[in-house]
């Protein structure tokens, strides 16, 4: 049976997030707050982990999940290369509602699924996120529902879709409700390029024109 915590509550807080933090790295998933929706997460180096949250949401293979990460220490391991306009971007909007895919660092021993050699990375700007992501380190995570459902606001919304495959579910009040604009860096340059706007969400593409004004957007 799933261990749920109420993280408004200062003593639940401590015991969620050391609770969380064993079950993560045991190879169990946990869904958490983030400043968007909430998500389903995994220790993004564990295969067997990423597996059980594909199959949790009923996702297959060729729909990897995001990694969150605490830091943009963290965008220069993962990522191939950390070139100039992808730096603007991570200075610009992170931590918040910007999903950036990005060429993942070849040497990287991981399975996330079908990426083709990419990495769709965020810092989320949520406390308790970064706090857990701090002491995790990089996290697979994706929207807590069901594949074809609206993502969770709430934990409890979360446990309704996803009940005991979930070990653990920490509740932090209503999220924002408005999933993260998900960008294809792929194609940008040390000297600029082009973009691929897959999702809109809580940045907007003039948002991101105006940080990279000599980038094109490509279909």
């Amino acid at each position: 049976m799933a261990d749920v915590f109420d993280c408004s509550d200062s003593s639940q807080l401590l015991a969620g997030t050391r609770t969380a933090r064993r079950a993560l790295g045991s190879g169990q998933l946990v869904v958490m707050p983030t400043d968007t929706v909430y998500g389903v997460a995994a220790d993004a180096f564990t295969p067997e982990a990423v597996q059980r949250l594909l199959d949790a949401k009923g996702r297959g293979r060729q729909s990897p999940p995001p990694v969150l990460i605490p830091n943009t220490a963290t965008l220069t391991a993962l990522a191939a290369e950390v070139t100039a306009p992808l730096t603007a971007l991570a200075e610009a909007f992170w931590p918040g509602a910007l999903t950036i895919i990005t060429r993942a660092n070849p040497l990287l021993s991981w399975d996330l699924g079908e990426t083709g050699g990419t990495v769709a990375l965020r810092i989320p700007n949520h406390p308790l996120a970064l706090e857990l992501l701090e002491e995790t380190g990089p996290l697979a995570v994706s929207s807590a529902n069901l594949s074809g459902e609206p993502a969770a606001r709430t934990a409890a919304e979360a446990q309704a879709m996803l009940g005991d495959s979930v070990a653990v579910y920490l509740e932090a009040g209503a999220a924002g409700g408005t999933a993260s604009t998900i960008i294809d860096a792929t194609g940008l340059g040390a000297e600029g390029g082009e973009l691929r706007l897959l999702r809109a969400g809580g940045v907007s593409r003039e948002q991101i024109a105006e940080v990279l004004p000599n980038v094109t957007f490509g279909d």
